[in-house]
């Protein structure tokens, strides 16, 4: 008996040998297994996005004018107040006319003394220099005469609403203007657009408009001038867009939204948790799941913002899958798990 068994132990201890070396292989396996990136992935596809281009700004009027006098005349009287709607041409200050009778009587003056040199040129008394110094000096008073006279009594030279009134009847103006008008219709914004945009702005252009102050309610601009140099600080160039003011519901002041739509494209669109920036550059990029398990670090060129998805213009194509979590402990090459690929297996 103690021979047979002396037999048979070496086959035993084999065998307990061969069981012992594939458990540990396969807990091996199950480590490195373990031991991968588990990442989940999301199959990206082209599909058609808006090109909408959002902006802030504040009203502004479409034209300011300040009322200020280029005599310093004392104030006789105002004709308006601050809210006061004025026509274009309509009076609105008047101005002390003491220097008015001064300037007419110097010019009466200067009137007989030229007559009288005139008339001793032609009978051989005079010169014909002093003719020309006195018509010279007439003539410039008849001009500073003309000057206060439209300084006298000042006029607004556009339609539109005074805002603004430094001083009352009575003040001697100095250093500001006598009063500010707004023309509020229209009313504009400038916006500074993206230098990107450029290509896609033109004048006349359509633009919506919101403000916060009218909660669903939209209004339409349109783009009246576009400035011809861009920013080399922000990359932007100014946009002025006009809004029609019919109703004068809109003031300046107000903060504004403005849309600009160029239209759609189709391109790629992906998760947005999907996009990785490179550390101190401006590289965006994504992990792309290979048919290996491994992943490949691509870079992506960004377009628009989708709610929490971006447009990809350039890098991707449609199907791939790329990676939306786990992509910290990512390298390009690197193999990984797929969430979920073994329940699926």
């Amino acid at each position: 008996m103690l021979k047979h068994f002396k037999s048979v132990l070496p086959f035993m201890l084999l065998a307990a040998l061969a069981v012992s070396c594939t458990g540990k292989g396969d807990d091996k396996k199950k480590e490195t297994a373990e031991e991968l990136p588990m990442v989940e992935v999301q199959s990206v596809y082209a599909e058609n996005v808006a090109q909408t281009s959002e902006y802030t700004a504040t009203v502004e009027a479409f034209k300011t004018n300040n009322i200020m006098s280029s005599t310093g005349n004392r104030i006789k009287r105002l004709l308006v107040d601050v809210g006061s709607h004025v026509r274009a041409g309509q009076a609105v200050v008047i101005l002390d006319d003491v220097s008015i009778d001064q300037q007419r009587i110097t010019i009466a003056n200067l009137k007989r003394e030229l007559d009288r040199a005139k008339e001793l040129v032609r009978i051989g008394g005079g010169t014909q220099q002093s003719v020309d110094q006195l018509q010279t000096q007439y003539d410039a008073s008849v001009r500073a005469l003309r000057n206060l006279e439209e300084n006298t009594v000042l006029t607004s030279p556009i339609s539109g609403v005074v805002t603004v009134k430094n001083f009352d009847s009575g003040d001697l103006p100095a250093g500001q203007p006598i009063l500010i008008i707004e023309q509020q219709q229209p009313l504009k914004v400038v916006v500074n657009v993206n230098e990107s945009d450029y290509p896609h702005v033109g004048e006349g252009m359509p633009v919506e408009v919101r403000f916060d102050t009218y909660e669903g309610e939209s209004f339409t601009g349109v783009v009246h001038n576009i400035h011809p140099t861009i920013s080399p600080s922000t990359r932007t160039f100014e946009v002025e867009v006009t809004i029609n003011n019919q109703q004068n519901k809109i003031r300046t002041g107000m903060f504004a939204r403005v849309f600009f739509n160029f239209g759609q494209s189709h391109n790629i669109v992906v998760p947005d948790r999907a996009i990785i920036k490179q550390v101190g550059s401006g590289v965006r990029y994504v992990y792309v799941l290979q048919s290996d398990n491994t992943v490949k670090f691509t870079q992506v060129e960004l377009g628009r913002r989708v709610d929490n998805r971006y447009e990809i213009k350039s890098g991707l194509s449609s199907g791939d899958r790329v990676v939306i979590a786990g992509a910290s402990r990512l390298s390009d090459g690197a193999k990984v798990q797929v969430k979920g690929q073994q329940q699926q297996q």
